[in-house]
């Protein structure tokens, strides 16, 4: 049977993360804390165009593999695996990350994760901030260790959303198992079948691979 996947945070990531997990024969349920975001959503409404991503968001919704909910609860009933798409803009205040928006998603997660699953996030993140998460899903949750944490960053180029999604130059997943890695193979298979290289690291290589890439592209 198909784990079924949540993906938390429905902006430009997370809802093309959603449509297209869902796109790949994945049940997968998307939460927002924005009721009206995740209305629109449930109508087939997106607040951002991006080649292709109506059409996926369409048939998700269809097929009923998609849906979307403003319930931490019962995403944590729903999902076997978690990705946390949320925003970590740069602070007003100085260059770092504001990670609050990232903090508040698993602080509200992971006290309802009753069962083993697997929490994955896909934000940039300053080099050491994982295993930090990963301590504190741990301390959070009722099925403690059984629950854990993976990095898997995002490398999307705006208008190529869907097949930097579906057929991206590469995976990276950070992760300190052999399940966890087994886990993300299974959600990844389609792309990896189709050539796709994935690569596995640990948590602050992950890291670091998507601070590099945005400097690289920042540079050019």
């Amino acid at each position: 049977m198909a784990r079924r996947i949540t993906v938390l945070g429905t902006g430009y990531l997370g809802a093309t993360h959603a449509a297209c997990l869902a796109e790949l024969g994945f049940d997968v349920l998307g939460l927002d804390t924005d009721p009206d975001v995740v209305a629109a959503l449930a109508e087939g409404e997106l607040p951002f165009y991006d080649p292709g991503l109506d059409e996926l968001l369409g048939r998700g919704l269809r097929s009923g593999r998609l849906r979307f909910t403003t319930s931490y609860a019962e995403a944590a009933e729903f999902g076997d695996v978690h990705f946390v798409c949320v925003g970590t803009p740069q602070r007003a205040d100085s260059g770092g990350a504001d990670l609050s928006q990232l903090l508040g998603c698993v602080e509200a997660l992971a006290p309802r994760l009753e069962r083993p699953c697997l929490v994955v996030g896909k934000s940039t993140i300053p080099v050491g901030t994982a295993a930090t998460l990963a301590e504190r899903v741990v301390e959070l949750a009722p099925a403690g260790v059984q629950v854990e944490l993976a990095w898997n960053p995002e490398f999307l180029r705006e208008g190529f959303a869907v097949a930097d999604t579906l057929r991206p130059e590469r995976i990276v997943v950070g992760v300190r198992s052999t399940e966890a890695e087994a886990i993300l193979r299974e959600v990844y298979a389609e792309p990896i079948a189709a050539g796709v290289p994935f690569l596995v690291t640990g948590y602050e290589t992950a890291e670091l691979v998507k601070i590099a890439a945005n400097a690289f592209l920042a540079t050019k």
